[in-house]
């Protein structure tokens, strides 16, 4: 397979999209002529700074390789682990191509507004002649099971709460509610707070309060958020950046409490869950969510927003609605990916339903053993092995938790078995250190809102 002339050896392609080129494929064959020293940091919150020292090929024949890597690279650092501005060392024709991309109205200007909107400061991209070493502030992911707690987890259809004493559960509870239909920053907040008291009735008195929520956080602010989706912009700076905060502390006054993306707390179940560290997280539902605690059981504060990270180096590779790039996770990794394959497998899906209830079709044919479905199922399954190879570069992670509706049934078996067939296949060293697994049931016993619980540490003064 070929891209901007560069040769990918690919073993393994997904039946139902041939032209698939998988990123990481393409990453080391560019490298491999690349002999050009460049270096790229990403600078994010706290002054933390996500470095990479790489190479390009540096000829005028190879302009547009070398463009395409770094700007996928780019990409890659700015939405794993967030940032709003950029360091560029080493090649000027590099630096001034990223500043067009990453100005108003440039390819990536999607990307520039939104990361200058989470962390507050303009966007802007520097050249310098030495590139910032990494600097990373990652904070103890939980864990802590003394006290009276509680653990608050907000989802897009349901709120769940959980009373915690000493580690135990003594009182869970779980309400529908429709966060992404109302815009009422109150409804939110009200929603919370009964939620909080809930918990407490069941409790002696409450130590300390962890919250899992869909979404951006830093310094437990909501930075980004579906949940306050319908939420206007004026009304969210004014009452949903500083809400959980608010609802505990109204609630109980000064107590420690955490606020963490539901994708970290996933991670952090399942290191609970595991009994080891270095996990990393992935859901796949109505986007592909994903969440990462480090080898020392640390959460980093990094984005994880794995479905803006391009895996796809294909051409013709389908657009997201939302940035308008392509070739990102979303598409593969969510229930977006079985409605663009079911087609594909001759599967005719009524355009008058939902996303979830299209999913639902496609799961039910294949719980059936329908042999078109178990293609899209298969399909995905290659996608997801040689992204995991990719995702293996970036994390160095050693358990991979697949999570989601798209991984219930039979087709999430198929979609991991083959997964481990192509990491066995075509990435040896992947395949012997990651281990991607289906949660068990003892993960479930653990559950998001009581893993959440257990985010703040108590003070002991």
């Amino acid at each position: 397979m070929n891209r901007y002339g560069i040769e990918i050896p690919i073993v393994n392609s997904p039946a139902l999209d041939p032209e698939f080129v998988p990123l990481g494929a393409f990453n080391k064959a560019f490298l491999r002529e690349a002999k050009k020293p460049v270096g790229i940091a990403v600078e994010r919150a706290d002054a933390q700074m996500a470095s990479v020292r790489t190479f390009i090929r540096g000829t005028d024949s190879s302009l547009e390789a070398d463009r395409y890597y770094i700007d996928r690279l780019v990409k890659t650092l700015l939405w794993m682990k967030g940032g709003f501005r950029i360091f560029v060392s080493g090649d000027r024709g590099i630096y001034d191509y990223l500043c067009e991309a990453y100005s108003s109205g440039g390819a990536r200007d999607f990307d520039n507004h939104f990361m200058a909107y989470v962390f507050e400061r303009p966007f802007e991209v520097l050249y310098v002649d030495e590139l910032p070493e990494e600097r990373d502030c990652p904070q103890a992911a939980g864990g802590h099971l003394d006290g009276c707690r509680i653990g608050f987890d907000a989802g897009g259809s349901d709120r769940k709460v959980s009373a915690v004493m000493d580690g135990k559960s003594v009182y869970d509870e779980e309400v529908v509610w429709f966060p992404k239909l109302n815009s009422d920053p109150d409804y939110h907040y009200e929603g919370i707070v009964a939620a909080l008291k809930s918990a407490a009735a069941h409790l002696p008195r409450v130590d300390a309060v962890g919250v899992s929520s869909a979404g951006i956080y830093i310094n437990n602010r909501t930075m980004r958020a579906s949940l306050f989706l319908q939420v206007p912009d004026d009304a969210f700076d004014s009452k949903v950046k500083d809400i959980y905060i608010r609802a505990i502390t109204d609630t109980f006054g000064s107590i420690p409490f955490e606020v963490a993306n539901d994708g970290d707390v996933s991670a952090l179940a399942g290191m609970i869950s595991l009994g080891e560290a270095n996990v990393l997280g992935i859901a796949m539902g109505t986007s592909e969510a994903a969440g990462y605690v480090d080898g020392e059981g640390r959460i980093t504060g990094w984005l994880n927003e794995l479905a803006f990270v391009p895996v796809d180096a294909a051409e013709g590779a389908m657009r997201d609605e939302w940035s308008g790039d392509i070739g990102c996770g979303v598409k593969y990794f969510s229930q977006d990916s079985v409605i663009k394959l079911a087609p594909r497998a001759g599967i005719e899906l009524d355009p008058a339903l939902s996303p979830a209830e299209k999913l639902k079709v496609v799961q039910r044919l294949m719980e059936a053993d329908d042999p078109a479905a178990a293609s899209v199922y298969a399909s995905i399954g290659v996608y997801l092995g040689h992204t995991l190879a990719f995702y293996y570069d970036l994390y160095r992670m050693r358990h991979v938790l697949l999570l989601g509706r798209v991984m219930s049934g039979k087709g999430g078996d198929l979609i991991l078995s083959e997964a481990k067939r192509v990491l066995e296949q075509e990435y040896p060293e992947a395949a012997a250190n990651v281990l991607p697994s289906l949660p068990d049931e003892r993960f479930r016993r653990v559950g998001q809102s009581a893993a959440a619980a257990s985010l703040p540490r108590i003070n002991k003064d």
